[in-house]
């Protein structure tokens, strides 16, 4: 079965993809579209700060609700949110071809990639490339594209601590994660957990998955995971890449 997505009419319906789309996390084969900046959704100073996070600590968390808008976060919502109570998203696995194993002792999440064919994926995706440039353009990361879907996290579901990229595979090297989560508290459990890059097991920061808050960090360098959710949890994953074309399954 090919890959679920947002078909963009009044009342949106699943539809899947050509089966070259078909992914799961972790496959390292997903390829999207890029489309171009949008210069009201970043400054330069915003991106020196994301620079700046990412050389100095690896990672950071902070609020993109006022760039991104109250609207457009309320509208991915709703589209993850038709995709999780169709039953229109996949299992997530781990791995990618034949190597691929859904092993739900390690992640119990649910994913659809994101292919930009609505109007709030496009926008979502002129954000991310503004990103990806202005990270080139400061860290001369070399990356090409990017690849993200929704997850949905069901109470009890977790994804046990992890990295996004093996070291020196050079695909996968910054990974970001946008929550839309209203009204999300402590008590919901869900968190992210971040964990030290230079010292094994210390935990080093938790990041809420309220709406509007975005985690940026380096993929081969930042062990994570997520906590166990006590309430349905909305997110949204995306990687920036250095290769050109996916890999093959």
């Amino acid at each position: 079965m090919g890959t679920p997505v947002v078909t963009p009419i009044h009342d949106p319906l699943i539809a899947p993809a050509s089966a070259v789309q078909v992914a799961v996390a972790g496959s390292d084969v997903q390829s999207v579209g890029l489309v171009h900046d949008r210069p009201g959704a970043v400054s330069e100073i915003w991106l020196d700060e994301l620079a700046l996070g990412l050389s100095e600590q690896g990672w950071m968390a902070l609020d993109v609700r006022a760039r991104l808008g109250s609207d457009l976060l309320a509208a991915l919502q709703q589209e993850v949110e038709i995709l999780d109570r169709t039953d229109a998203m996949q299992r997530a696995g781990i791995g990618r071809g034949n190597d691929l194993v859904r092993d739900r002792s390690v992640r119990r999440d649910k994913i659809a990639w994101l292919q930009g064919i609505t109007a709030p994926q496009a926008a979502l995706f002129e954000f991310f490339d503004a990103i990806r440039q202005g990270l080139n353009q400061r860290l001369f990361l070399g990356l090409k594209r990017f690849e993200t879907h929704y997850a949905t996290y069901h109470p009890g579901d977790f994804y046990k601590k992890h990295l996004d990229s093996f070291q020196g595979r050079a695909s996968r090297v910054v990974s970001l994660v946008l929550y839309l989560n209203e009204d999300w508290q402590a008590a919901h459990g869900g968190a992210l957990q971040v964990f030290n890059r230079d010292i094994e097991y210390e935990a080093c920061g938790t990041v809420l998955p309220e709406a509007g808050r975005m985690a940026l960090f380096m993929s081969e360098e930042i062990p994570h995971e997520v906590l166990p959710a006590n309430r349905t949890r909305y997110s949204l994953a995306c990687w920036f890449r250095q290769d050109e074309v996916p890999l093959p399954l």
